[in-house]
């Protein structure tokens, strides 16, 4: 949970360094979930290989386009409920990223999103003991592993500033070896508000 607080203040300090000299700038939530490629053998070992496959992920997104419909954003996605992983350990994964974002406009009332950035899978393992540190307690280890992010979308605006995005996800995830592959595609639509900018 610090984790999370640490990257939604992070963004909030990006943003709120960038709206005097932005030309737009995005809020968003939505809803949707990840395909990944199944094992090619049922079993590796004495556990079997774990597809990401499934799960409804919410999102909250925000980007701040300075020049050109080019700009910064970042976006957080996790698994709303927990899974189970080899049938019997619970887990949720969590994707962040920031990237480069550029955004042009396709027709009226009508904008791309293609974004590209770095980031990171955090894959939460819960148990039924606490963790105790000296500032908190958890009831779950984590595994991190690093990833590349490349996005598209398409914003249609309904009314005034307000847009609805269906969007694909793509992450390149660093040696991820608790699932069956280290790509997956997370796929859905948002729903959002766009300040300033010409829609």
């Amino acid at each position: 949970m610090r984790k999370i607080c640490l990257l939604a203040s992070l963004c909030l300090l990006f943003l709120a360094v960038g709206v005097a000299s932005a030309q737009q700038i995005d809020f968003a939530f939505g809803v949707g979930t990840i395909s990944a490629p199944a094992a090619k053998n049922q079993f590796n070992g004495l556990f079997p290989v774990e597809s990401l496959t499934g799960g409804a992920y919410p999102a909250f997104s925000g980007d701040v386009i300075f020049f050109k419909h080019l700009g910064i954003g970042g976006e957080i996605s996790w698994r709303a409920s927990q899974a189970l992983y080899a049938g019997f350990q619970p887990y949720r994964p969590l994707f962040w990223d920031f990237d480069g974002i550029w955004a042009p406009h396709i027709a009226k009332h009508v904008q791309g999103e293609f974004s590209a950035g770095i980031g990171a899978e955090s894959i939460r393992f819960y148990t039924n003991t606490f963790q105790c540190s000296f500032t908190s307690c958890t009831n779950y280890f984590t595994s991190t592993h690093f990833l590349g992010q490349f996005g598209a979308g398409l914003k249609v605006y309904a009314h005034g500033g307000f847009f609805i995005r269906p969007e694909a996800h793509l992450y390149l995830i660093n040696n991820n070896v608790e699932f069956s592959s280290a790509h997956a595609v997370r796929y859905g639509g948002s729903i959002g508000y766009t300040f300033g900018g010409n829609h």
